[in-house]
């Protein structure tokens, strides 16, 4: 007794078999970033004026953090830094509200809620492009942002 078989329902089946193997194997696209827990909003780099290094030319050189978050977050250690190393750390218990902003000024002053100071004598952002880097307490990159030469600030 011989086997017969019908061409067109095995091609058919190898067809549907190929289309749902190749199906499965797809790669899925790459899910959109999710927003950072603490966004660097703005960093005004070239600040207005000549720079002389006076403390109010410093402070008007500074980076805005925006917590994104629906609750209050502590940047207890947590770093801001650019291309050059220079690195700010946020000491003690230092709480961020809930879709607050926080000032980081190059220059000296007195920290506030809304306001620290890197208390350097020089300039930290770089007129001719730089970037600002994020870090959380644990090292781990957080947020960025990059800038080119042109203008005096960037919103991030």
């Amino acid at each position: 007794m011989g086997v017969r078989v019908n061409n067109n329902r095995l091609v058919g089946f190898t067809a549907a078999l190929a289309v749902a193997v190749g199906c499965s194997l797809a790669v899925a696209a790459p899910a959109q970033a999710a927003t950072p827990a603490v966004q660097i909003t703005k960093v005004y780099y070239d600040s207005p004026g000549t720079d002389n290094r006076s403390n109010t030319s410093l402070n008007a050189e500074y980076v805005k953090l925006t917590n994104r978050r629906s609750t209050t977050l502590n940047l207890k250690s947590w770093t801001l830094r650019d291309k050059s190393n220079h690195v700010y750390t946020f000491s003690g218990d230092f709480r961020l509200a809930k879709g607050a902003s926080v000032y980081l000024h190059t220059g000296k002053g007195t920290n506030t809620a809304a306001h620290r100071y890197w208390g350097s004598g020089n300039y930290i952002w770089n007129n001719t492009g730089d970037t600002a880097y994020l870090r959380n307490s644990a090292g781990t990159g957080i947020d960025s942002c990059s800038w080119g030469s042109k203008g005096s600030y960037t919103y991030c």
